[in-house]
């Protein structure tokens, strides 16, 4: 592991992730209660809905009517937010809840969010899902003004923000910060007497609302709206900030109106399959991807079979367009944690066999079709490759229903530098080499385009924020100084 320009960890193509593998992370899912007696037993279920957007910590704050009461840990809401006593310590009727994946700032338990602070105008916790382009900047900038940080999580500079603002109402004030910054945020925020949310002005990163009878909910996605039993309403749209207090919601639009441009990442990975995002089901635009994909790079096989979890929707689109059997090829251990696989090398080198394991009866003998929804480093993927042809395939195809990613994400997605990239390093056949397949093949991002609906992807208004893809970003990348070749971190690691 080395570092880039600006203290960022870099994994070369020999080696994955912390986690173990060479999958993109997001940053955080975010939930929030106001006027519900069991606020924190609900924000608690919420953040398990959302645990897939990140594993490293997760945190609830509430607020009882006297006093602010928080819980942060380390690690996944079951195992820190699973006892009576817990729950019983976050009294009242409002709370906002956070799972963390670092993007930016160390993995310690003074990042986990939500962050709190205490100001003139009373106590505020925030919960942040996205990552600020222009964080470092005002960082930098605050410091040499006198603040002082208690954490590496471009989220304190909202905080700090707020606190400095002249405005006189919370909202005028998280409005003030929020014209300061840059970047995808979606954020949920509590006071004395009101929850807020915020939307970036393109909507890069999602956020809803629902209701559960009096109460209302924000959150990140439709799914845990569902696990609490609340009914959808609507998406915050993007640019807004809407305030909920006992006497109901209040809208304000402090941006200049822009077409939205919600990162197209959530369909092809990060929501859940049960969610559904922009009025389109998750688990559908993902087979679709399937069906695409199969017009597009069709190939001779007698089965397809899905990289779990992720890659069984595209499979299942993919088989039915190209009439070839779907069949559970590879059996996923859903019981194997990272912390498992991370002390000794020994360990990690056997890799994807601990998560994964052949299933031979089904591809012995057989032609298949290897169904995954994106490449980073390509690790994983040349070790499934490697696994399927030792289990007796006689071909091993790839096929992947996402384009390549050939630029870094700077929003709140954990991909590498363009250095470790694979697709923005090698041709389509050094990638099929690299990976020791038969064939490869990515969905085209016009197909990308179809597949949700769209007739074409208009190069001079997007519909999504698909710069992974097309290197087009939306916003200024003020951090980077225009040049987007590296991840964004703010600190490098704390010793």
């Amino acid at each position: 592991m080395s570092r880039g320009q600006d203290g960022s960890r870099r994994i070369y193509f020999g080696g994955e992730s912390r986690y173990g593998d060479d999958r993109p992370r997001e940053e955080c899912g975010v939930f929030g209660v106001f006027g519900h007696e069991d606020a924190a037993a609900l924000t608690a279920l919420g953040l398990h809905a959302l645990q897939h957007r990140g594993q490293e910590g997760c945190g609830i704050v509430t607020y009882d009517g006297h006093r602010f009461n928080q819980e942060r840990r380390l690690g996944l809401v079951g195992d820190n937010f699973n006892k009576a006593e817990v729950i019983a310590r976050l009294k009242g009727r409002m709370a906002v809840g956070h799972n963390r994946y670092s993007t930016t700032g160390d993995v310690v338990l003074r990042n986990v969010q939500p962050l709190f602070a205490d100001l003139d105008t009373g106590g505020f916790a925030v919960g942040h899902n996205g990552n600020l382009t222009n964080a470092l900047t005002l960082r930098q900038e605050l410091i040499s003004s006198g603040a002082i940080c208690q954490s590496t999580s471009d989220t304190e500079v909202v905080l700090h923000l707020i606190s400095r603002s002249k405005k006189r109402r919370i909202v005028e004030r998280m409005v003030d910060a929020l014209l300061q910054i840059e970047g995808a945020y979606a954020f949920v925020g509590l006071t004395n007497d009101m929850l807020i949310g915020a939307r970036d002005p393109v909507g890069i990163r999602p956020l809803v609302l629902g209701r559960l009878g009096e109460a209302w909910v924000l959150t990140s996605e439709t799914c845990a709206l569902d696990i609490v039993g609340a009914e959808f309403v609507r998406e915050i749209e993007n640019g807004e900030v809407v305030a909920i207090t006992a006497e109901g919601i209040t809208s304000h639009r402090p941006f200049p109106r822009r077409p939205a441009r919600p990162c197209v990442f959530e369909y092809v990975y990060f929501a859940r399959p049960d969610s559904i995002v922009g009025g389109r089901s998750v688990y559908e635009i993902r087979k679709q991807f399937g069906v695409q994909l199969a017009m597009e790079a069709p190939t001779e096989a007698d089965v397809i079979v899905p990289v779990p979890d992720s890659g069984v929707p595209s499979a299942i689109g993919y088989s039915t367009a190209a009439r070839i059997p779907f069949e559970l090829g590879i059996i996923r251990n859903h019981y194997v944690g990272r912390t498992f696989i991370e002390p000794e090398q020994r360990i990690r080198q056997l890799g994807v066999k601990l998560k994964h394991s052949a299933n031979p009866g089904v591809i012995r003998g057989n032609r298949v079709v290897l169904l995954d929804d994106s490449v980073v480093r390509g690790t994983t993927s040349k070790k499934i490759v490697a696994m399927i042809k030792e289990a007796g395939a006689r071909e091993v195809h790839m096929r992947i229903s996402s384009p390549p990613i050939r630029y870094p994400d700077f929003y709140g997605i954990d991909t590498p530098s363009t250095d470790d990239l694979l697709a923005a390093n090698m041709t389509v056949e050094e990638m099929r080499d690299f990976m020791g397949a038969d064939s490869l093949a990515f969905l085209s991002v016009d197909g990308l385009y179809r597949a949700m609906g769209c007739d074409h992807r208009d190069a001079r208004s997007p519909q999504f924020t698909d710069h992974c893809f097309t290197g087009d970003y939306p916003t200024r990348l003020v951090d980077q100084d225009g040049a987007a070749d590296f991840q964004l971190s703010l600190l490098a690691d704390a010793r």
